[in-house]
This record gives C-alpha cells, sequence and structure tokens, in this order.
C-alpha cells in the first residue's frame, strides 16, 4: 500500500472516531433548564424540534489528528406524559432524534471528508418530584402557586437502536446502552427559578466497535448543570445556563484507557408563548473549556404543545 493510501486510511479511522465522540459528549452537554418544574397530572407534551450544530473534537496529542470538525444538523420529535406515582408528579418523556452532515478532518497534511444521515440513539426518561410538587388534577394545580422549593430524581436511558453498522468508518450510532441516574433541586425566589442538578453517564460495551472485531469500554462522565431563569409571565421566560462534566476515558480491546474529559459550556434559553397550550423555545449553548472530547456550538429551536386528556 502507498504512503498516500495509508495515510488516507488513516484519515478515515480518526474520522470513524470522531463520529463516536460526537454522539459520547453530546449528552453530557446538554443543558435542560426547569427540567422538574410542576405539571398536574394528565398533560401530554408534543415537542418538534430542529437543531444545527457546529463543533470541533480535541484528542489526545498523541494522535496524529488536527482541523476536526463537524457541521450537523438534527431534527427531533418527542412525547411526554405526566402522571401520579406514589403520591407525587412523575413524567415520562420519549425523544427520537435524526441526524445528517459533514465530518472533516487532516492526518500528515491529508484531509478527509464523510457525509452520513441516519436516525441517533433515541432517550426514553422518567422523572419524579419528590418533594414540592404532589400529584395533583388540572383544577387541583389551578389553585395553588407551585412556588416551593422543588426535589427530584430522573433516570435516562439511551437505547442502541439506531443505524449502526460496525463495517462502516462512520456512525451516528454508539451500539450500546447509556444510563443516566439524576437529582435536581429547583429552589424559586420571586420571579426567579435557580436549578442544579447533578448525575453520572454510564456505558455498557461496544463489542462491535470498528471494523467489527474491536471492544470499547469507556468510563463514565459525571455530569453538573446549573440554571438560573427569569420569568416575566407565563410560559415567558428567560435562562441562562452552565454545565460541567468529567470522566469519560475510553479504552480499545483492554489498552489503558485515554482522552479523560474535564470541560464545561454556557448556554441561554427563551421561552416565547404562542398562545394558551403552546410555546417556542429558543436556546443556544457553546462551549467554554475543553481539553479532550467535543465541543460543539449549538442553536436549536423547539415547539411544544399540551394537551389534557386522550386527545389534543
Amino acid at each position: 500500500m502507498s504512503d498516500s493510501n495509508r495515510v488516507a486510511g488513516g484519515t478515515k479511522r480518526y474520522l470513524g472516531a470522531v463520529a463516536l465522540a460526537l454522539c459520547v459528549t453530546a449528552a453530557a452537554q446538554e443543558l435542560e433548564p426547569r427540567a422538574y418544574s410542576p405539571s398536574p397530572v394528565g398533560t401530554n407534551f408534543l415537542v418538534v424540534g430542529f437543531g444545527r450544530t457546529t463543533g470541533s473534537v480535541l484528542f489526545d496529542p498523541t494522535i496524529p489528528i488536527t482541523d476536526v470538525h463537524a457541521h450537523l444538523k438534527n431534527p427531533a420529535i418527542g412525547l411526554g406524559h405526566t402522571f401520579g406515582l406514589w403520591g407525587r408528579q412523575a413524567l415520562v418523556t420519549a425523544l427520537v432524534p435524526y441526524v445528517w452532515g459533514d465530518i472533516e478532518g487532516q492526518v500528515e497534511e491529508q484531509e478527509g471528508r464523510v457525509t452520513r444521515s441516519g436516525l441517533a440513539d433515541s432517550r426514553l426518561k422518567l422523572s419524579v418530584n419528590l418533594h414540592g410538587c404532589p400529584a395533583q388534577t388540572p383544577e387541583e394545580f389551578a389553585k395553588v402557586p407551585h412556588r416551593d422549593i422543588l426535589f427530584g430524581t430522573s433516570l435516562t436511558v439511551q437505547t442502541p437502536d439506531s443505524q449502526y453498522d460496525p463495517t462502516k468508518l462512520v456512525n451516528l450510532g454508539t451500539n450500546r446502552w447509556a444510563i443516566k441516574p439524576e437529582v435536581g433541586i429547583s429552589y424559586p425566589w420571586k420571579k426567579v427559578d435557580v436549578d442544579l442538578y447533578g448525575g453520572a453517564w454510564f456505558f455498557t460495551e461496544n463489542s462491535a466497535f470498528y471494523p467489527g472485531t474491536s471492544s470499547r469500554k469507556e468510563n463514565p462522565i459525571t455530569t453538573i448543570q446549573a440554571h438560573a431563569s427569569y420569568t416575566f409571565r407565563r410560559q415567558l421566560w428567560f435562562a441562562v445556563d452552565g454545565t460541567w462534566y468529567v470522566g469519560g476515558a475510553a479504552s480499545l480491546n483492554g489498552a489503558p484507557t485515554m482522552g479523560q474529559q474535564n470541560n464545561s459550556r454556557l448556554g441561554a434559553t427563551l421561552s416565547l408563548p404562542l398562545s394558551k397550550r403552546q410555546s417556542l423555545k429558543l436556546a443556544y449553548s457553546a462551549g467554554a473549556t475543553a481539553r479532550t472530547g467535543s465541543n460543539f456550538d449549538t442553536l436549536s429551536v423547539t415547539w411544544q404543545i399540551l394537551w389534557f386528556g386522550l386527545r389534543p
């Protein structure tokens, strides 16, 4: 094989690792203000969103790859439903994302570029407010101001149901399960809400890593989110967001782990009312510090409609 062919092949191989890194740390970089906000039982949510993500990927200095960038577009659709669980308000949500875009990089002065589109890993989440929000009907809920301190917990499961082919160099899925337990607290003060969440992502092994015979393991990623939001009126609020995450060192075929992350990002979210039961959410976030891993700039818009009962 010629030197140029070896370099080109190396570029594609590393870009495959880039695609995986994007999928791995996107979840750790999420920013979700008011995740444990109160709602009456029997509330249904339909969410349709679209985001544009541009980011770079930073690697350990021993890996000879530079100038790696991804340009991704990701529409998504989700459903949510609140219900009573042991007398407390609970919320279950499901999200199905789709991703398409380009990833490009440079290895030893040789440039490479790949394009992919398809379903990304789906998300299922169950959250329960343990303090400050009992299960209430819409009629009961309307009679109470709900400005107590909220304490909740949640469990998120990311499923390996996306398009994945171990013989392909680039995949949008991760071919493994990911589970995130989390606790959160929300402190209201006049028109301000301060939220703080702490959790960790745990990953199963990907036993079909490229070229299909490799095994990849990843250490847990610990995440902390902080949000401060101001409510102007119902459904009209603005939030300043921040997150810090650490961990995620990975091992291939039992080799020593590499790629420990210790990164942070900042963002802002604006919620705009469209009608009594519809709202539009605009969000932007960018990396503040990035040692190893993905460092995204993300702009997203989300439309939400809610209704009570079986039909909208």
